[in-house]
């Protein structure tokens, strides 16, 4: 029996081939490899060096711009509201993507409602930006939610009757400090007043509205013409009730003593009204300023206070689907013996829910999370397209701060470089957590 032996210093069969294999496999890595370097890891290199330079890159500064970062108040206010996008946005986004991923299991047209949520992910967010500046626009006549809440509010509070009305100056009636308007002097029962008003436009005159005439008043009561003091063509004399000049109906006025509200009516079709069985004395007439309050130009959504919140809900729009989609998935894998034998045990649909879906889901809706926290961090579209100029530093995140001081005006990169490191700090725990998670899963 003849045995073969390699010879010293030669290279096994085998050895060739696995040699042979790892070359190709690096072939086949390293155009991936020279592209991570290329895009990913120079780039941090190079960040994390550009962060110790001054705003030209020519003085070493050390840690300097790291102490600015936490001095500078803009910088503060992005990462307050970086804070608050993680804290909220994925706690909502897994909250809903949980309800409605149970709910639609239920509905008979489950695939299209699913398609209908997930389609927000098939549009930009350069286009959701614009869209939702759009519908956060102030103007009711272009903002579409703002449309909505002003339409819900005059519904059950009327608008003010003549919102741009002023008394004509020097004809007996002054303005009072809180928008109201009453008679300079005194007024006595038997009275007959004028209240001339200018600055209503011709076309906000009621349809209903005839030429003002005020009748004489008896000697227990004041009568009187509200009237736009305003004769078309010109032609009329100012604190005169001319032929052609209509009263202003629905109009509040009260007679006021001592501070108080005695008695109150309305003008009628004429502008004229009538305050009857008035007790001897002096009264002022008033018209209280409701009767010319601004219309209601619904919420400020996109003013300081609520700019963050408003974009946030621009942002679950786009993202619920996702959510949903994920939950899902992992929701039709889910053992259905046990949820069968728990409604048989008598647990109601809610028990089964919170003792025994949610715990089976967790793993799922810990992916959810975090995947969801590492994009929050990272948003930047739809703060710098929504938020307007005047509110940007108001709804700044960390990412829009560090692109703001490095090329939006500041022009300090070596700032900005360190907002870069520090957000790639924040964001490195919830990635390692998210690999750790899938390995431990694959295993």
């Amino acid at each position: 029996m003849t045995t073969l032996t390699t010879p010293v210093g030669a290279v096994s069969p085998r050895r060739r081939a696995q040699r042979r294999r790892r070359t190709i496999a690096v072939a086949f890595v390293l155009p991936a490899l020279l592209l991570l370097g290329a895009l990913v890891v120079h780039p941090v290199l190079f960040s994390v060096g550009r962060s110790f330079f001054d705003a030209g890159g020519s003085r070493f500064v050390g840690g300097e711009n790291y102490a600015e970062m936490f001095r500078d108040p803009a910088t503060l206010t992005a990462i307050r509201n970086s804070a608050i996008w993680v804290v909220v946005a994925p706690t909502l986004l897994t909250g809903l993507g949980l309800i409605l991923a149970v709910l639609v299991e239920k509905v008979r047209w489950a695939t299209a409602f699913k398609l209908l949520l997930f389609m927000p992910m098939a549009v930009s967010f350069l286009a959701a930006g614009i869209i939702f500046r759009l519908a956060y626009e102030e103007d009711p006549d272009k903002g579409v939610l703002n449309a909505a809440v002003v339409g819900v509010h005059d519904a059950f509070e009327d608008a003010s009757s003549y919102p741009t009305a002023r008394a004509r100056d020097g004809q007996g009636v002054e303005k009072g400090p809180d928008g109201s308007y009453g008679t300079a002097a005194a007024v006595a029962p038997g009275s007959t007043v004028s209240l001339g008003f200018v600055g209503v436009p011709p076309k906000d005159v009621p349809a209903e509205a005839k030429p003002a005439s005020p009748a004489k008043a008896a000697a227990d009561e004041v009568r009187g013409a509200v009237y736009l003091d305003f004769t078309p063509g010109g032609g009329g004399r100012p604190g005169v009730i001319d032929p052609e000049e209509r009263g202003l109906p629905g109009l509040t006025v009260e007679a006021v003593r001592d501070g108080k509200a005695v008695a109150t009516a309305t003008t009628a079709p004429d502008g004229s009204f009538r305050f009857a069985d008035l007790a001897p004395g002096a009264y002022t007439v008033k018209l209280p300023a409701a009767n010319f309050a601004p219309p209601y130009e619904g919420v400020s959504w996109l003013g300081p206070a609520l700019v963050t919140p408003a974009i946030i809900g621009a942002y679950l729009w786009i993202w619920t689907g996702f959510a949903m989609v994920l939950i899902g998935a992992g929701l039709s894998s889910l053992p259905r013996d046990c949820l069968e034998a728990a409604r048989m045990d008598g647990a109601s649909e809610w028990q089964v829910f919170r003792r025994i879906t949610v715990p089976l889901l967790a793993p799922v809706l810990t992916v959810v999370f975090v995947t969801l926290v590492i994009n929050v961090m990272k948003v930047f579209d739809l703060i710098y397209i929504i938020a307007p100029g005047p509110v940007q530093e108001d709804a700044t995140v960390l990412a829009t701060q560090m692109w703001l001081v490095s090329f939006g005006g500041g022009n300090n990169q070596g700032l900005g470089s360190a907002l870069g490191v520090l957000l790639l700090l924040l964001v490195v725990p919830a990635m390692v957590f998210n690999v750790r998670r899938f390995r431990r899963s694959q295993s």
